[in-house]
């Protein structure tokens, strides 16, 4: 069992208290909506004076998700309400539930039940980034973007952070490893062409070209997290000779470019080799026969 928090280790009235409560407020599944507007009560309000939530972390929604969600509203009603704050002009702005706000507009609702709590703008920010979190489909850089606005906004050790989201210091290293990755790197883990545990240990290896080479092993080969972690091990415990040691640093810049070139085609330590007098050699490595036929592929493509 957690051991309970003490209130020096809260940030403004508790970051901490705000991850153990927000997302938990005591409404029941069935709500009884009431007609005096009050502090943690649940009330109709009108959708036209609901603002969205300018510190809302999450900016996609998927199309096809709010339409099943909006016909299901539509059907049978609004069952978990939005929280929102009272604002001085008699709006309201969107605290959580934006997903329940767009699906309710467009099965045409004019009114919707909203729990309305207090809330200054930093707690607002706060309660914005930890629903993010809360999120089951919130991405890996979605997830490791969140992390780091916490950290910077208020300051956090990773260990910090750690304790206030239920995750090891490890864990979250390894997350926030992800927002170093090239754009194509992270491209590819948004679109789900690898997977997070490919990323962080493509996260691992400082050489872009390098990641960018193993990126390209995992997408022409097919390789498992495992088998990922194991051609990473193979390179690094490979015996370097002639014809593996690392390219000579005196190639002119323009032969650079062909060699990192060719490098991101063959998804391979691509290495070219030149003279002075103008002759050289291309040197591609394979590590098993699967791989040579990939290399052998692209080469009659």
């Amino acid at each position: 069992m957690a051991k309970k928090q003490n209130k020096k280790d809260a940030i403004g009235k508790g970051l901490g208290a705000l991850l153990s409560s927000f997302g938990n407020e005591p409404i029941p599944p069935t709500v009884k909506v009431s007609k005096v507007e009050s502090t943690g009560s649940v009330v109709e309000i009108p959708l036209e004076k609901v603002e969205v939530n300018p510190h809302q972390p999450r900016k996609n929604f998927d199309p096809g998700a709010l339409a099943e969600l909006s016909d299901s509203i539509a059907t049978h009603g609004l069952i978990q309400p939005i929280t929102v704050r009272r604002m001085g002009d008699g709006t309201y702005q969107l605290i959580s539930g934006e997903r329940r706000l767009r699906a309710s507009k467009l099965a045409n609702l004019t009114t919707i039940p909203a729990y309305i709590r207090e809330a200054d703008d930093k707690e607002m920010q706060e309660m914005a980034l930890i629903e993010n979190l809360q999120r089951e489909d919130l991405s890996p850089i979605e997830v490791a973007t969140t992390y780091k606005l916490l950290i910077d906004k208020y300051d956090l050790t990773q260990e910090e952070l750690g304790s206030r989201v239920n995750k090891s210091r490890v864990s979250i290293t390894q997350i926030l490893s992800l927002l170093s990755l090239p754009p194509s790197i992270i491209e590819a883990l948004n679109t789900k062409t690898i997977s997070r545990g490919h990323a962080i240990i493509l996260a691992r290896e400082e050489d872009p070209a390098l990641q960018l080479m193993l990126l390209n092993r995992v997408v022409n080969e097919k390789l498992s997290v495992r088998a990922l972690e194991q051609a990473v091990a193979n390179m690094k415990t490979a015996p370097t000779n002639s014809s593996t040691a690392a390219p000579s640093t005196g190639l002119p810049g323009e032969y650079k470019e062909v060699q990192e070139n060719l490098k991101n085609f063959f998804g391979a330590k691509v290495q070219l080799k030149r003279k002075s007098n103008g002759k050289g050699q291309i040197v591609i490595p394979f590590s098993s026969d699967r791989d040579l036929n990939r290399l052998l592929d692209l080469l009659e493509e």
